[in-house]
C-alpha cells in the first residue's frame, strides 16, 4: 500500500479513542508526560499502516498504535520471553499480563503478539512502514554502542523505503553515569541513527525542564516525568 496520497491521522478522533473505558485506566497518567498522540502525528503515522511496536512491555503504545492505525492496519507487539516476566510499573502484574488485558480489553484484533527476541522476529524485509522504539534504545546503547548500531540495522532491514522509526528516550547529559541511570545523550542516539544510514529529524515535543537529569529515570521525586527526546529515522528511498 502507498501512503503519499492516503488519509493523514485524525488527532481528534484518536484521542478520542484512547479515552474510552477500554482503555487500562494506568495508562492515562502516563499521556501529559508522553503525548502520544502528538508523537505519532509528528512520526506521520497514518491509518492502514504496518507498525511494530518494539519491547512492546505492558502495551501501553501498542493500544495507541492499534487504535491509530485502524482494522486496515496491523500493529505487531513484540516482547521475549524474559521481558514479558518483569512487573508491570513493579506492581503485582507481570507485563505479559497487563498486555493481554489491555488487547482482551481494548478488543484490539488488528494486534499479533511476537514473543521472540529482534533477531527472530520472522518479519518479512521491507514489510513495515513505523517502528516504534519507546524509552528502550538506551538499553541497547549503554552497554555497548555498536549493540544499537546493530539493532537499528535490522529495524531498517525490517522498513519499508521510505519507512519510519520512532525514537524516544530520558535524555541524559555528557559526564553522568547515564548506564546506571537509564538515560542517553540526544546526540548519542542521532550519531547511532546517522551512522545506520537513517536520515533524522528531531523534536523538542517531549522536553521537560523540570527533570533533573543527576537522577535515574525510576527516582519517584521525579515522579517518571523525564525529559526527553524525540527523533523520527527516515530509511532513505
Amino acid at each position: 500500500m502507498q501512503f503519499a496520497a492516503a488519509q493523514n491521522l485524525d488527532t481528534d478522533a484518536l484521542r478520542r479513542a484512547i479515552s474510552g473505558p477500554d482503555r487500562d485506566v494506568t495508562d492515562f497518567v502516563r499521556d501529559d508526560a508522553r503525548k502520544p498522540v502528538e508523537v505519532l502525528d509528528f512520526l506521520g503515522l497514518k491509518p492502514g499502516m504496518q507498525v511494530l511496536d518494539l519491547y512492546a512491555a505492558g502495551g501501553y503504545y501498542t493500544f495507541i498504535l492499534s487504535k491509530a492505525v485502524g482494522p486496515e492496519g496491523t500493529v505487531y507487539a513484540q516482547n521475549t520471553p524474559r521481558g514479558l516476566r518483569f512487573e508491570e510499573d513493579r506492581q503485582e502484574i507481570t507485563q505479559g499480563e497487563a498486555l493481554d488485558n489491555k488487547i482482551r480489553q481494548g478488543n484490539l484484533t488488528n494486534v499479533t503478539q511476537i514473543v521472540r527476541s529482534l533477531a527472530e522476529i520472522g518479519l518479512p524485509e521491507n514489510s513495515l512502514d513505523l517502528i516504534m522504539v519507546a524509552q528502550t534504545l538506551h538499553d541497547s546503547y549503554n552497554p555497548n554502542p555498536d549493540r544499537a548500531l546493530e539493532m537499528l540495522l535490522q529495524l531498517k532491514a525490517l522498513l519499508k523505503p521510505g519507512g519510519i522509526i520512532g525514537i524516544t528516550d530520558h535524555i541524559g547529559l555528557a559526564g553522568n553515569d547515564n548506564r546506571e541511570m537509564h538515560r542517553m545523550e540526544t546526540q548519542q542516539a542521532i550519531d547511532v541513527a546517522e551512522q545506520a544510514g537513517f536520515l533524522v529529524e528531531s523534536s523538542e515535543l517531549l522536553r521537560s525542564l523540570s527533570d533533573d537529569h543527576t537522577r535515574a529515570i525510576f527516582d519517584p521525586r521525579l515522579n517518571r516525568n523525564t525529559d526527553r527526546f524525540l527523533l523520527k529515522l527516515l530509511k532513505p528511498l
